[in-house]
């Protein structure tokens, strides 16, 4: 399940106007990625400890990702999960994209100076222009 949710939704990924390009720019070998996030999911979701990367200087790293990008991010992802595993497990990844993606967002505000946007990414309501 794990594996066909990281494929479904990193392929809206790759289709997506906003987060397509930033993908493609850095992505050079794509089933290697996907094998990454595979494992990096099945560590948070499962326990596993399979990755062992640093996700948070990859995205500091990266200079024209901002607040909307991580919005635009978890709305593909509720889709997609809610798509490939309804009900109870949709609800899972989503409650850990939400955490990962403030948690992720909050690391690069940091690493930039910058103060972080009160209100939290996770809600669904918040606007996509902040």
């Amino acid at each position: 399940m794990i594996r066909t949710l990281v494929d479904s939704f990193y392929a809206e990924v790759r289709r997506d106007a906003m987060l397509g390009p930033i993908f493609e720019a850095r992505v050079d070998d794509w089933p290697e990625h996907l094998d990454k996030l595979t494992a990096f999911w099945s560590s948070v979701v499962l326990m596993t400890g399979r990755y062992k990367g640093r996700p948070m200087p990859v995205h500091a790293a990266i200079p024209d990702i901002s607040r909307v990008h991580f919005i635009r991010w978890l709305d593909l992802f509720r889709k997609t999960a809610n798509l490939v595993c309804p009900g109870a497990p949709a609800a899972l990844f989503i409650d850990r994209a939400e955490r990962i993606a403030e948690s992720l967002h909050l690391g690069v505000c940091l690493s930039r100076g910058e103060g972080p946007v009160i209100a939290p990414i996770g809600f669904a309501a918040a606007p996509a222009d902040a």
